[in-house]
């Protein structure tokens, strides 16, 4: 198996964070993620709302958010686990993280 791409934390770029967090799909992956202190699995989000997304487009969404450095992905078996690299962002970039996930709770707010 190919390894995993993760950016250090001093190649981590704004923009490639804005990118990925773009999509409603995985700014909601994230903000789950981001929200608790242990490790998921890639089919814990198998569901993001009421709309069950493809094992295809998840694996996507998960490597757009870990080549862009929000996450941090480790084989367990045939497991991905997925970490959010919060704390390491919020170091490079001070309050974007908390502004983005209140920006995403206010819009999920508004949706439902």
């Amino acid at each position: 198996m190919r390894p995993m791409f993760h950016p250090s934390i001093d190649d981590i770029r704004l923009e490639a964070i804005l990118h990925a967090l773009s999509d409603p799909v995985r700014v909601a992956i994230f903000a789950n993620l981001a929200g608790t202190d242990c490790a998921q699995t890639c089919t814990a989000f198998s569901s993001v709302g009421d709309r069950t997304i493809p094992k295809s487009s998840l694996s996507q969404h998960f490597k757009v958010l870990r080549e862009a450095g929000l996450i941090r992905s480790e084989r367990q078996g045939v497991e991905m686990r997925n970490t959010s690299r919060c704390v390491e962002v919020q170091a490079r970039f001070p309050g974007l993280i908390p502004a983005i996930i209140e920006a995403h709770k206010v819009e999920a707010a508004k949706a439902a």
